[in-house]
Parts: structure tokens; C-alpha cells; sequence
């Protein structure tokens, strides 16, 4: 029988053991990050447990980028910063600037840079994708996806948007009333940007009412995919056998899943049939012009290039994921900002007014002239970046260049092999050497620039831009010019609220896959 004594001391010694053991961890995380101002802390903040856990002074979770965005690099004066865990997790490196992003992301094909594995793996339950893609890889889904995204694809995202906003108004009773209050104006702005990349996107133009069963009580399409999408970040860390248990929402999530596997298979059947059928016959075009359509005929005639069939399907549920949930956050934030700045919304009504007048639908060819619409939206994605954080590992040691905080030239920090790089999009978005007062909701800054240009670097930045900008800037002008021509939008405060109280209430951010704002209640006034 082990005596007291003798527990106190393989307690100690199991205890000194974890204690050195963590001293090592530190140390060698210390050595890695080569001085690099910044933290040691017990977890890494994109790993478990700290992404779970509650942003705080001793663990900076998912959240920090937003809690920390007009702080953090000025803490240390530093715009590259380290985080070296010493419980669990690699140590990190994090940056606020677009010259080191230009560096790790925007390289190219003989970039020594590349996207961890680790960081893409929620990427891909529906196949590689040109998201989560690298190198050769990346190029071959790129030169399949380029072309889907044309002139003709942008004017049928401007002509479906018109038609989900007036099916919006007319379903919705909105013709009738002459003030809505709406306690979460997502609920509008993420079911539009759902419809959308929906009917551009795979080619089902649904309609705002349609039931979400089938005639035979089994779950439609449009209810598996809104059921899908919605809890998309939780589905991805589940393992496959939680389906299982007794639970009416995982038996649900299943079934949206599979639901979506049998379709999007057999749309993609349906499409090669259609197809085929073309090049026997002659003809240039199956006729349908949605992104999948035009996927799944451009991978048919680059033989070399090719797509299979689940990375056809990555693709269009990246999109959806990517796009839909972008736009319809930061659909949601503009309404909310111009709520608030009553003066900013005057002037985007007038040039609203100006260039398509009071009577009839914009047109595709307005887009252009439509600067102010665009620049509130540019400004709302700077604000809340809905693909906050880019991952990158360099293949073998390299070094850094980092500009000097608060004065002119770089210095040169050299990076190990292996070392996780993260591009912080949320520090880049708030850093005041390209925004000066960055907190400052000004749409001015985006006059004259178009939403395909780099300094449009939320949309992230060289050959890794992201291919649908343009779609989600036709689709956000298009229901802007509409909306805003009927309504005046006042936000609903709560007695004795400011407006800058109101913001930090209620536009605070909300991290998952991607960042966005959490529920904008507002208040729409008819206009005349």
C-alpha cells in the first residue's frame, strides 16, 4: 500500500514532468516566431479548445480580430505579431498588412507560399474546389470557373435580382404597408442572396413563397438548402456517426444532405445529357446560362483540364457558401449604416433617382453609373470582411519583409519552414496607413473605384481575388437601387440611444466560417 508521502511525490513528479514539458513547448514556440513581438497563451486561437472558448485577456479565441481590430498591432508596434501557445497548438504568426499579404498569398504558381491542409479541410465535404485548391491544382479548376463569370452571367444575376425583390415585396405584403419594422433585416437580405446565387448559380429560380416540402411530404430542394447553409459550419465538424442519435434537427441535417447529393448529382447527369445532346446536334448552347451549367460544359470540352463530377459539385457549394453568405451580411450591415448616416443615404437615393428615375426597373447598363450605391456597400464589406482570415505555410525558410510601424521602409524577419502565417483581413480593413480613421463608416473612399480593383482587397488580394466579386456587387447595387428608391431606412433604437450606441449594439460582429454583422433591426419608410 502506497503511502501519502509517496503519492505527494509521483504527483510532484508527474507534475514537474508536464510543467518542463510545457517550459519546452514555450520555448521551442518562442524560437520559431524569431522575436516577433506578441503573446504567450495557452491555446492557439483558430484550434481547440480556445476557438470555443470566450475572447479574454488570457485567451484570444476566434473573436480577437474583431474585440482587438483598432488595438492589437498598436499594443505592440508591430504589424506582425505572434501568438505562442504553451497547452495546445502551434505558434502563429499574424499580420495587419497587405504588403506581407501580398507576399504569402499573392505569389502564384511558384510561390513558395501555399494554404495549409489543416486550414481547408471545411472546404471540402463536397469536393475540392477552387477555394480550397493549390498550385496546379488551383490552375485547372481557375481556367474551368473563369469563364462562367461573364458579361451575360452579371446581367442574369441583375435580371433575377429585380425579380426576387418584387416577388420579395408582393409575397411579403410590402405593396400594401407604408412602414415595416424588422427586428433582423438578415431575415430579408440572406433569404435575396440565397435566391439569387440559387437561381445564377445552379439554375432553380425559386420563388419567395414556395413551400419547403414536396407535394409527398419529403424535404424540397429549397428547404434542404436553406436547412443546409444555415448550419453549414456545425454540419462540417460533425462526424458521421452523430447523424444517428435520436434527434429530430440531426435526422433533418442529414436529410438536407443527402437530399442535396442525389440532386446536384443528378443535375449534373441531366446538364452532360444536354450537352452532348448540343454537340451532336451543332448547336453553340445548351441555352441555360447558370455558373453550374457553364461549368459543367466548359469542364466537357477541355478534355485536359477536366472537373469530375464532386469537384463540379465543390465548386457551385463553395460559391454558395462563399457568396450567398458574403453578400447577405454585408447587405445587412449597408442598410444598417445607412440607417444611421441619414445624409449618406440622401445622396445615394438622389444619384438613385438620377440615373434611373422614379418609374422604371434599373437596368444591367446602370451598374456603372451607380457609384454612391456601390461605395456603401464596398465600405460595409471593409468594415465586417466576410472571409476574415487567410492561412498561409511557406514549403521551406524564407524571410519576411514587414513594414516599419509608424515610419517608412521594411525590415526583414526570417520565417521557419512549416510556420503558420495568418493574414488578419480585419486588421488589414481597420489599419490607418490605407484608411485613415478606420472606425469611420465613409463610402467616400470608394469613389471612382471599381469593384474589380485590388485596392478592393477585402474581396483578398492578386491571383487568389475572389472570382465572384462582381457577382455579389451586381446582385448588391441591383436590390440597393431598388430598396432604396422605395424605402427610407431608419434604425430602431432602443429609449435614450444614441446612434453610435445603437451601432455598437447592434452591429456587432458574429464569427463562424466566415465574419459578418448579427441581427440589424430597422425600420423601412415609404418614400413619397
Amino acid at each position: 500500500m502506497i503511502e501519502l508521502s509517496s503519492w505527494t511525490v509521483v504527483l510532484t513528479a508527474v507534475l514537474s514532468v508536464v510543467v518542463i514539458s510545457r517550459v519546452t513547448k514555450l520555448l521551442s514556440g518562442l524560437k520559431v516566431v524569431n522575436g516577433v513581438p506578441g503573446a504567450c497563451i495557452p491555446f492557439q486561437p483558430l484550434g481547440l479548445p480556445g476557438a470555443l472558448l470566450p475572447t479574454s485577456w488570457w485567451n484570444p479565441g476566434l473573436a480577437w480580430v474583431w474585440e482587438g481590430r483598432l488595438i492589437s498591432y498598436r499594443k505592440y508596434k508591430s504589424e506582425l505579431i505572434s501568438y505562442v501557445p504553451f497547452l495546445t497548438g502551434k505558434p502563429s504568426l499574424w499580420t495587419n498588412s497587405i504588403e506581407v499579404a501580398r507576399q504569402t498569398v499573392a505569389g502564384g504558381m511558384q510561390s513558395t507560399w501555399i494554404k495549409p491542409e489543416e486550414s481547408s479541410r471545411a472546404l471540402l465535404p463536397w469536393g475540392m474546389n477552387l477555394i480550397a485548391a493549390e498550385k496546379e491544382t488551383w490552375r485547372r479548376h481557375r481556367r474551368i470557373m473563369g469563364p462562367a463569370f461573364n458579361p451575360t452571367m452579371y446581367s442574369l444575376v441583375w435580371s433575377e435580382s429585380i425579380r426576387i425583390y418584387r416577388d420579395m415585396v408582393s409575397t411579403e405584403g410590402w405593396d400594401k404597408k407604408d412602414v415595416i419594422e424588422i427586428s433582423a433585416v438578415q431575415d430579408y437580405t440572406f433569404k435575396f442572396a440565397m435566391f439569387v446565387i440559387s437561381a445564377c448559380g445552379f439554375g432553380w429560380p425559386f420563388a419567395w413563397d414556395e413551400p419547403p416540402m414536396n407535394e409527398d411530404g419529403s424535404m424540397g430542394i429549397q428547404k434542404a438548402l436553406k436547412l443546409y447553409t444555415d448550419n453549414s459550419t456545425v454540419v462540417l465538424f460533425l462526424p458521421e456517426w452523430i447523424f444517428k442519435l435520436p434527434s429530430k434537427w440531426l435526422r433533418d441535417l442529414y436529410t438536407a444532405r443527402e437530399v442535396l447529393r442525389e440532386y446536384m448529382n443528378k443535375q449534373i447527369e441531366d446538364r452532360k445529357a444536354e450537352i452532348r445532346g448540343s454537340f451532336e446536334s451543332g448547336a453553340q448552347s445548351t441555352g441555360k446560362q447558370d455558373v453550374f451549367s457553364l461549368l459543367v460544359r466548359a469542364s466537357e470540352e477541355d478534355g485536359k483540364l477536366k472537373l469530375d463530377d464532386k469537384e463540379l459539385v465543390g465548386n457551385v457549394f463553395g460559391l454558395m457558401f462563399a457568396g450567398h453568405e458574403t453578400t447577405a451580411h454585408t447587405l445587412a450591415a449597408t442598410l444598417g449604416f445607412l440607417g444611421l448616416y441619414p445624409d449618406i443615404q440622401k445622396d445615394v437615393y438622389e444619384e438613385i433617382i438620377r440615373v434611373v428615375g422614379k418609374d422604371r426597373d434599373p437596368a444591367f447598363e446602370d451598374f456603372g453609373k451607380l457609384e454612391k450605391v456601390l461605395s456603401v456597400f464596398l465600405e460595409s464589406l471593409r468594415l465586417y470582411p466576410a472571409g476574415y482570415i487567410m492561412i498561409r505555410a511557406p514549403l521551406e525558410d524564407t524571410v519576411l519583409n514587414v513594414p516599419n510601424f509608424n515610419s517608412e521602409g521594411t525590415h526583414a524577419i526570417p520565417i521557419q519552414k512549416g510556420t503558420q502565417v495568418v493574414v488578419d483581413m480585419v486588421g488589414v480593413q481597420y489599419n490607418p496607413r490605407y484608411f485613415p480613421d478606420p472606425y469611420k463608416y465613409d463610402p467616400s473612399r470608394w469613389y471612382g473605384v471599381s469593384s474589380e480593383s485590388e485596392a478592393v482587397t477585402a474581396f483578398s488580394i492578386g491571383p487568389r481575388t475572389c472570382i465572384g466579386r462582381k457577382f455579389a456587387a451586381t446582385e448588391a447595387v441591383c436590390f440597393l437601387a431598388l430598396l432604396l428608391r422605395d424605402w427610407h431606412v431608419t434604425p430602431v433604437m432602443q429609449p435614450g440611444e444614441t446612434g453610435e450606441q445603437w451601432r455598437e449594439r447592434a452591429m456587432k460582429a458574429d464569427i463562424n466560417m466566415t465574419l459578418g454583422v448579427r441581427s440589424v433591426p430597422v425600420k423601412l419608410n415609404r418614400r413619397g
